[in-house]
């Protein structure tokens, strides 16, 4: 089921279950990976797009490898907060997996996520090349990092 709101998305996780990050682009997508406890995202690998079902058949390998209870889209809003055409695909990707699977779906603001990642990267001294395979599988664990912190911050409240 799909959650537009995180605190909704939050409500619907089953208790000490992996999440699911997704940093959807074009052309890959990025794919990140939590602990059971919620702690920490770590970045797994990036899929190179094909067909939707060739890419979704992947990502529930993962997700069954893994025992992911939910899954979390970046939600690339522009920088005003605005959607653009970009939100709607990721949107209408979410739609798609949503048709697939009972997991609950939820997105995250993912702005600015890509910038911090490849500052992170450039920060670690990587080359140019290996940054470009890295890039967007450590963008979706900054998605996924943004995501657990507020989640934690939820059962705070």
């Amino acid at each position: 089921m799909i959650h537009d709101t995180f605190e909704d998305f939050a409500a619907a996780l089953p208790a000490y279950t992996a999440l699911v990050g997704l940093d959807l682009g074009e052309r890959t997508i990025g794919v990140a990976l939590s602990d059971r406890i919620g702690a920490v995202a770590t970045p797994m690998e990036t899929i190179r797009r094909k067909k939707f079902t060739l890419d979704a058949n992947r990502l529930f390998e993962i997700i069954t490898e893994r025992e992911v209870g939910g899954i979390l889209l970046g939600l690339p809003r522009n920088m005003d907060g605005t959607e653009g055409p970009r939100c709607q695909s990721t949107r209408a990707f979410a739609r798609n997996l949503g048709r697939l699977t009972d997991l609950p779906i939820g997105f995250w603001d993912e702005r600015l996520s890509t910038v911090a990642a490849e500052k992170a990267l450039l920060e670690a001294d990587t080359s140019r090349k290996r940054r470009s395979e890295l890039i967007d599988h450590v963008a979706a664990s900054y998605i996924l990092q943004g995501a657990l912190d507020r989640l934690r911050n939820l059962k705070m409240d």
